[in-house]
């Protein structure tokens, strides 16, 4: 059986503590890769699940910020706006609010 180098670049915390648990195991980190590759291969895909937690990225207060700022946009006339138009929108935002200042 031929061999190939495989080189990754990680975390030095993350390496050092997945050396810590796998030399705990009896077992390096080459051999640690092999058996969740193999594993992979058995189970036709990643063996444990892989998602975002959506809680995190959408929590129900600010979704409805969302739609209410996205409302308010729909409202003043301020949808389909350009990156240099929302950047001139907020440059005139900050001019205004510092003569307000002063």
């Amino acid at each position: 059986m031929s061999t190939s180098l495989v080189q990754i670049l990680i975390d030095t915390q993350l390496r050092d503590n997945a050396n810590t648990l796998f030399d705990s195991l009896g077992l390096d980190m080459t051999t640690a890769v092999k058996i969740f590759f193999k594993k992979c291969l058995a189970e036709g895909g990643i063996p444990f699940e892989v998602k975002t937690n959506c809680n995190f990225h959408r929590s129900e207060s600010g979704m409805a910020a969302f739609l209410a700022l996205r409302k308010q946009a729909e409202n003043n006339g301020l949808t389909g706006m350009s990156l240099d138009e929302i950047n001139a929108e907020i440059s005139a935002a900050r001019a205004e609010n510092g003569k307000k200042g002063a």
